[in-house]
């Protein structure tokens, strides 16, 4: 079960930091992303990290501004959100993979989190 928090309102430009726990199981073998999806857009990924952390994909709308990382002791990944704009707003999904390599393919990922929102005002 994978649980996101984090989210808000916040001005543009801004910074944010959203977090995902995961409980019930091992976390340390999945890969981990960040989806977010705005009104009337599909569903895409910001974000993934390999199980070790050695490798990362970060998304070329947001490369510069955000950031994934992940502990597996606290069984957390984060998404470090920089110099927010107004078109990150969105809900924003963590999710995991069962595969040791880093997954870019959203249907390659098992367990989504509840998603929680985020918003950009200018």
């Amino acid at each position: 079960q994978l649980q996101a928090c984090g989210g808000g309102l916040v001005q543009a430009g801004g910074s944010l930091r959203l977090s995902c726990a995961a409980s019930g199981g091992t976390f340390s073998r999945y890969a981990l992303g960040w989806f977010r999806q705005a009104p009337g857009k599909e569903r895409e990924l910001v974000a993934a990290i390999k199980w070790s952390g050695g490798s990362t994909y970060t998304a070329d709308s947001v490369k510069g501004r955000f950031t994934i990382s992940r502990d597996n002791a606290k069984n957390t990944v984060y998404l470090h959100m920089n110099s927010l704009k107004d078109e990150d707003t969105a809900v924003y999904y963590c999710a995991a993979a069962f595969t040791v390599l880093l997954s870019t393919d959203e249907r390659r990922y098992d367990y989504w989190g509840q998603g929680t929102q985020v918003t950009v005002s200018s």
